[in-house]
């Protein structure tokens, strides 16, 4: 497999998938949507849609609209984050994904306008997916409604306090503070794993997998999350950038708890190598294969931006 073309066709049919959902900017209220579409609209790498997408074709099934809506949902929800992330209060950065922030061009008020915009937008798509079902007998639309409830439950919980939200909250308590792994370890969990594990479980729950399979996921998912965030924090030290298209060394100007607080490169990356051999042997373990998915992985945890 050409891991590169494969990359390239999936970016752009995600993008394709984004742009339709996106909200029309008009009203009196279009500036909000404005920005709300610029942040999206980013050169993002789509990694949470893109692990929803390629679990959900761990089991041979093909896209359908319902798994469109979650995919938007997702990176509706991530973006939002990001652009919340990167306000003065929180981590003020000027760039992200190559250009300026949205705060930067759209002001503060704006900015945080967008992402509760973003937020919700996400969860009435999200919402809305029944409305997508095909008629069929009573059986299949229960089972399928079924899905579709389930799928909003974990996007609901994983981005929310015992979540992506509740990994911000230890973050921030976090500036300055001489921490344990322990604590680092579950702020990763939360802040960045939550997001990718919603993604990988949404996947499998609207392919139809059972429980066990997607705590299995969950636990994969979880183990991606950690191994790409710390391959972030050695990126932050090590990358152009112009490369990472972010500001580097920004997690020491914040004061920033992360594995480079905790221990020097060479172990971070040995942490690394755990992590991802974990999840891997994981994945393996699954009765279903993705060869795409398997590569997808690897890329994202040894990446160089």
């Amino acid at each position: 497999m050409n891991f590169d073309k494969e990359l390239k066709i999936r970016l752009s049919e995600i993008d394709h998938i984004l742009r339709s959902h996106l909200p029309e900017a008009t009203g009196y209220y279009k500036t909000v949507i404005e920005a709300m579409n610029y942040s999206l609209m980013g050169l993002g790498k789509r990694i949470r849609p893109m692990l929803m997408q390629e679990t959900y074709r761990l089991y041979d099934k093909k896209d359908d609209e319902i798994l469109h809506s979650f995919m938007v949902a997702i990176e509706m929800i991530h973006t939002y984050s990001l652009v919340h992330d990167d306000l003065p209060a929180m981590d003020n950065d000027e760039y992200r994904r190559g250009r300026k922030t949205t705060h930067v061009v759209y002001g503060e008020t704006m900015a945080i306008l967008a992402g509760d915009g973003l937020l919700n937008k996400a969860f009435e798509i999200a919402a809305g997916a029944y409305r997508l079902v095909d008629e069929d007998s009573d059986d299949v639309l229960l089972d399928i409604f079924k899905r579709i409830l389930r799928a909003n439950e974990i996007l609901s919980s994983k981005a929310g306090i015992h979540g992506m939200i509740g990994g911000q909250v230890i973050d921030i308590e976090s500036e300055g503070k001489q921490v344990t792994k322990e604590r680092v370890d579950m702020m990763y969990h939360l802040k960045t794993s939550a997001l990718i594990e919603a993604s990988m479980m949404i996947g499998a729950t609207l392919a139809g997998a059972d429980e066990n399979e997607i705590r299995v996921i969950e636990n994969i998912a979880r183990d991606i999350g950690l191994a790409f965030q710390i391959r972030d924090d050695i990126l932050d030290v090590i990358a152009s950038g112009d490369v990472f298209g972010k500001p580097t060394h920004s997690d020491i100007k914040n004061a920033k708890s992360t594995y480079l607080a905790i221990m020097d490169i060479e172990k971070a990356k040995e942490e690394v190598e755990v992590v991802t051999n974990r999840a891997l042997s994981a994945y393996k373990s699954l009765p279903y294969k993705n060869e795409y998915l398997e590569l997808l992985i690897t890329k994202l945890i040894n990446r160089e931006k």
